[in-house]
């Protein structure tokens, strides 16, 4: 009985120092599956969308973990006007490293390509809390205010018209 606070407060440190251990183990990356990222950012730098994306993916077949794949085929995503997939994408970077900036920034971007402006402000001050005025924060809350400020398109009333069957 007397053992008991000891017992529980050392079992307490080991816990804590095992989960802090295995939270940072990281993937040691495949050189293989670098080379094609690299070769799909260097395409979707020179605006070769669809080549860009086969070589992110190749590197992912190869190191599926590849978490710096996910990051360039969310970007990707967002060159193609497809923001939905590309919060997809980052949002699996997040499920792995929570305090990801580029993943928090990235998916912050394409939230507010969607429109969705409250979610990408909570992105934001997710962002800023992590990093202060960074360059991704910085740039995410440039692209919400220009998203926030275009301006829209009105919708026009449809006009019926009969139909002659």
């Amino acid at each position: 009985m007397r053992f008991t606070p000891a017992a529980l407060a050392i079992s307490a440190a080991f816990a804590l120092t095992a989960s802090s251990l295995i939270a940072a183990q990281r993937e040691e990356a495949d050189p293989r599956a670098v080379a094609f990222i690299e070769d799909g950012r260097a395409a979707l730098d020179a605006g070769e969308i669809a080549s860009a994306v086969d070589a992110i993916e190749a590197g992912l077949a190869i190191q599926p973990g590849n978490l710096d794949g996910y990051l360039a085929l969310g970007e990707a995503m967002r060159a193609k006007d497809l923001p939905g997939r590309a919060i997809r994408y980052y949002r699996v970077v997040l499920a792995a490293e929570p305090r990801n900036v580029t993943a928090l920034a990235g998916e912050g971007m394409a939230l507010a390509d969607k429109g969705a402006f409250d979610l990408a402000r909570d992105r934001l001050a997710r962002a800023e809390a992590i990093c202060g005025d960074c360059g991704e924060a910085t740039n995410l809350a440039a692209l919400i205010e220009t998203r926030e400020n275009a301006p829209q398109m009105a919708a026009a009333p449809a006009e019926e018209s009969p139909s002659e069957n």
